[in-house]
């Protein structure tokens, strides 16, 4: 079967808390300003499930808070996760788009909602991907984690120890799907965390998040985020719902040079719920700043995901019932035994700008500085059990984000910072030789549009030793970043634009 995008969509400072009056008339109107702030914020209906959370998204600033870091369940906002690290595998060559994902007894047996795949066939990457963005599909969500974990239990381990990497000290994970588990668990902040690493680690993937429908087969497949087209400036993210949990969403937003990621757990209803994070981008996205890189959730090392063709043998001992003795019996000799736990990660970008938005605090207080660094740091000390440090077979333990500029000669180390501003990406290679000439490729069919272009690779860590990312750098803004890539694309080349 082959899969086709159908439609896509485009991608809160709190308010006044208090102030003091030199009257008591003027003591009045404040306390009033006060209760209408305060009702527009809460949900129309509270709910004792509902916790909540809207970050500026440039600089990491809490705009609004409210439990956000009180525990609850994520349901189907755990596929977030899932896709994190099915891109990751992407980007790391492990798979392709195209490579195909097989379905056990156990995955195609899971209740609804699902793709309803028969056990013993398979789909691709791409077709599993849009199947859990648009139906949240949780047959395709564990058909996955079989493939790229070996079973969906030792993929549950490898997602909280992504969580953990990230930063997501309060969040476990016991499944690949979201379906009820007492012991998988999350708060607003985590995934507000999450969303925002999604879109700044992967934005060659992150567009699959603004897919309304796609036809799968013979039928057409609509998503269940009803903010997309409908919010001016949401482009993703996902939806969520159990008994057990209420109606969650996580949504992100862009307009007029701001960003946002908004977290609404809880809700009553999926109206009700929808209706609260409106309310929440109308009022906190005038207030984000339009300055900031964005650059806010630091990369970790690769997870250790299988590749296809390990992954293929996995699931074939799985479905044929001797998953626990044979895959893990097999990950094992590979040394790939994971912890409980996971470490703090050790691998970051930019060490200066970490961890600046997400300190246990009250939710009042800005977070920035370095004395917000230095809790955040001891909570996740406090939080992550130390455990041996996760390795994959060929893994070189070298050293990351060595940035080097790219010519048609040999390549000359840079300044240690990336360029500032915005960049384009146009792939990523295991070998830097292969990504300099990737630039070159692209540079001469680019034209004007990157005459003023710095090409440059960005060597960063995958499970298989360095992966070295093809950029140019040096656009003034999105609209030169965007054209470029306008122009890479009819030229035949992947492309897409960040900023630094």
């Amino acid at each position: 079967m082959k899969s086709n995008v159908v439609s896509r969509s485009v991608f809160l400072d709190f308010l006044p808390r208090s102030c003091q009056a030199v009257a008591t008339v003027a003591q009045g109107l404040v306390m009033v300003g006060m209760v209408s702030t305060v009702a527009f914020a809460a949900p129309a209906e509270a709910s004792p499930k509902y916790a909540g959370i809207v970050i500026d998204a440039k600089t990491g600033k809490v705009l609004y808070s409210e439990d956000a870091d009180a525990l609850r369940y994520p349901a189907s906002l755990t596929k977030m996760m899932t896709l994190y690290l099915t891109f990751e595998a992407l980007e790391a060559g492990k798979i392709r788009l195209d490579t195909r994902v097989p379905f056990s007894k156990n995955a195609s047996s899971e209740p609804p909602t699902k793709l309803g795949v028969r056990a013993g066939n398979s789909i691709t990457v791409e077709q599993a991907m849009l199947g859990l963005i648009t139906r949240s599909a949780n047959d395709a969500s564990t058909a996955l984690a079989e493939m790229l974990g070996g079973s969906e239990e030792r993929f549950a381990r490898i997602m909280t120890q992504k969580a953990r990497a990230l930063g997501m000290t309060r969040t476990t994970y016991r499944n690949a799907n979201g379906l009820p588990n007492t012991a998988q668990v999350t708060t607003a902040r985590d995934q507000a965390r999450l969303g925002i690493a999604l879109r700044q680690h992967f934005p060659q993937y992150y567009d699959y998040f603004s897919v309304r429908s796609f036809r799968f087969g013979k039928q057409v497949i609509n998503g269940h985020n009803r903010l997309l087209g409908s919010v001016r400036g949401v482009d993703g993210i996902k939806t969520g719902y159990t008994r057990a949990s209420g109606y969650n969403l996580v949504t992100s937003a862009v307009a007029d040079g701001r960003s946002v990621v908004g977290v609404v757990l809880g809700g009553r209803s999926g109206g009700a719920r929808d209706q609260q994070m409106r309310k929440l981008i109308a009022a906190y996205m005038p207030k984000a700043s339009r300055r900031g890189g964005g650059d806010l959730i630091a990369e970790t090392k690769d997870a250790p995901t299988l590749t296809a063709d390990v992954a293929s043998e996995a699931v074939t001992a799985s479905a044929s019932e001797t998953v626990t003795a044979s895959a893990s019996g097999t990950l094992s000799n590979r040394g790939m035994e994971l912890p409980e736990n996971g470490p703090i990660p050790t691998y970051r970008y930019n060490e200066a700008r970490i961890e600046t938005a997400y300190a246990a605090t009250s939710g009042e207080n800005e977070i920035v500085g370095k004395r917000a660094l230095a809790a955040t740091l001891k909570l996740q000390r406090e939080s992550a059990v130390p455990a041996e440090e996760l390795t994959e077979q060929g893994d070189t333990g070298g050293s990351l984000d060595k940035l080097t500029t790219s010519s048609t000669t040999t390549a000359t180390m840079a300044s240690e910072s990336t360029p500032s501003g915005w960049v384009i990406q146009i792939g990523a290679t295991p070998d830097k030789g292969q990504a300099q000439e990737l630039l070159s490729k692209a540079k001469n069919s680019g034209g004007k549009a990157l005459s003023s272009a710095m090409p440059f690779t960005v060597a960063v860590n995958s499970g298989s030793g360095a992966l070295y990312r093809a950029r140019f750098g040096g656009f003034d803004n999105q609209n030169g970043a965007a054209a470029a890539c306008k122009v890479l694309k009819r030229k035949g080349f992947a492309c897409w634009a960040s900023q630094q």
